[in-house]
């Protein structure tokens, strides 16, 4: 019976990998479901076991079994490892990433799997800990804090109980890391948090997943069931978050689990102190989480070789938006920002010329081609006003409207914001009647702008809200765009230092980026910011 490999990878699922699986089975084939191998473009990916090893074709419909089966069709690929977007790539985190089932704990286990927990369970939990310090780890949910010494906290924190929290929240738009590797290979979470809980003495974990992602909280669920006997004492369950955005803030987050309406808590006390039910908590996220049995088994100088500066080991980088091919692409830090647009996602799927990219999700900086010179590295990417975040990577052709989407931030905080502090919950609703203005009096003066593309509300236009402003005081108020973007730095300025978390001290990044790299959009006649060499 010839064996065959096709993803059930929800972004697969999308493209209609459960058919393709489906008529495969229909002819007879035994069909095992793995995880996506993180190259979209190529999806629905069917992978046929051979004696040459496992040859990959894609995209592949229903309709081509026959075709696939005699090794004849045109979207033979070969072995999907020697493509070029894997060649490069240095998987440490994913690499089990559809090659196995993600639900067979011999698959799991003939791959490598479990060698960390077994490892770390030898240890003293010092040791545990020195290593993870040793290897450089970062939070890679986008604050970039040393792993290792947010587990010593925990671990010198004396308490009764304590709690190993899993940031699964994965809200960036853009970004699919935590989801692809809860469906492509939930053990290798379960073990790091395992190994977590050993390293501090915790007997009890949550797995935080965003409901949007109802494949992976199935996934999950069948995963902690099936090894609840390998990494007991310890007990996991995964919690279900309700969409809020700022739930992906660690206190946030916290408040949810425990019942609450999700709002950011004041600093400190720190939740390596005093976090989940009062209880000092380990708060990761699932791609800190996951690198752990890599480190434990393979050592920290192995993981700590790899990197760029204090950006140690690698990230997994997902290309996104206007891009040919989209997808995951797992490096050491260090690449540069230009190698990953161009050379890795082909530049953009219309053709036309990238005119800016913006890096970390919707609070991110807006880049130009002339910053491609970037390394992807978390102290190079914060000198120059931007910020690395989860890695989410998404590409804009030169149709764009950068005051669209400046305005688009604005609008996101104001619906997200938890409302706890005002330069946030009342600073973003101002940011938005202060972009309307700007593009009104824009689209006045130059009318050939009007009806560009934007991914912004459809609420701007000429004068909006100036009649209420000029109803109420007709000789006081400036909407001169020089007056508004004037007052539209001083809002961010007040914003980035004032707000309670980093959902509104993030917003002016994207915001303050396209206005200086992109001031024409603004209806400035002159660059506002010179792209740093």
């Amino acid at each position: 019976m010839t064996r065959v490999f096709v993803s059930r990878d929800m972004a697969s699922v999308a493209l209609g990998a459960d058919d393709v699986a489906r008529a495969f089975g229909d002819a007879g084939c035994e069909v095992v479901r793995t995880g996506s191998r993180g190259l979209f473009s190529i999806e629905p990916l069917v992978e046929v076991e051979t004696d040459l090893g496992r040859i990959g074709f894609g995209p592949v419909g229903p309709g081509d079994v026959a075709a696939v089966l005699d090794g004849a069709h045109a979207a033979r690929l070969g072995k999907v490892e020697d493509l070029p977007f894997f060649v490069g790539q240095r998987r440490f985190t994913f690499a089990r990433c559809g090659v196995i089932d993600p639900l067979s704990l011999a698959d799991y286990a003939a791959h490598g799997g479990w060698q960390g927990l077994g490892t770390a369970r030898a240890q003293a939990v010092q040791q545990v800990v020195d290593t993870v310090k040793a290897s450089g780890l970062r939070g890679r949910g986008g604050a970039g804090f040393p792993t290792g010494i947010k587990w010593q906290t925990v671990l010198d924190a004396p308490a009764d109980e304590k709690f190993i929290v899993c940031n699964a929240d994965e809200g960036d738009s853009g970004t699919f890391a935590d989801r692809m590797l809860m469906e492509g290979d939930p053990f290798c979470l379960i073990e790091g948090m395992a190994i977590a809980a050993h390293a501090v003495g915790a007997r009890h974990g949550y797995i935080y997943i965003r409901s949007e992602y109802p494949f992976a909280i199935a996934t999950m669920r069948a995963a902690i069931a099936a090894s609840a006997h390998i990494v007991a004492p310890f007990m996991l369950e995964v919690r279900e978050g309700a969409g809020a955005y700022v739930c992906g803030e660690e206190t946030a987050l916290l408040d949810s689990i425990e019942g609450k309406r999700g709002q950011v808590r004041a600093k400190p006390p720190l939740p390596a102190l005093q976090g989940l039910f009062g209880r000092p908590t380990v708060i990761n996220n699932v791609l800190s989480l996951a690198a752990v049995p890599f480190i434990l088994a393979q050592g920290a100088d192995a993981y700590a070789a790899v990197g760029f500066g204090r950006s140690r080991g690698t990230m997994p980088v997902q290309l996104a938006g206007n891009v040919r091919h989209g997808g995951l692409y797992e490096v050491g830090f260090g690449i540069t920002l230009g190698e990953l647009v161009n050379d890795i996602g082909g530049g953009t799927s219309s053709g036309r010329p990238v005119r800016a990219v913006q890096v970390g999700g919707p609070l991110g900086a807006y880049f130009p081609p002339s910053m491609f010179h970037l390394p992807f590295d978390y102290e190079a990417f914060a000198a120059a006003g931007g910020l690395i975040g989860h890695a989410g990577i998404t590409l804009f052709d030169d149709s764009v409207d950068m005051a669209h989407m400046a305005r688009f931030a604005m609008e996101f905080c104001a619906a997200e914001s938890c409302g706890k502090c005002t330069p946030c919950r009342i600073g973003s609703t101002r940011g938005v009647e202060i972009m309307d203005r700007i593009i009104g009096a824009r689209d006045t003066s130059h009318p050939e702008d009007k009806g560009k593309v934007s991914t912004g509300s459809a609420r701007t236009g000429e004068g909006y809200l100036d009649r209420a402003l000029y109803s109420r005081a007709p000789n006081r108020i400036d909407v001169s765009i020089e007056a508004q973007t004037s007052l539209l730095r001083d809002l961010a300025d007040t914003m980035k230092y004032g707000s309670l978390c980093a959902l509104g001290g993030f917003t002016p990044y994207p915001v303050l980026s396209a206005l200086d790299y992109f001031p024409e959009d603004f209806g400035a006649s002159a660059p506002i910011k010179e792209a740093a060499e």
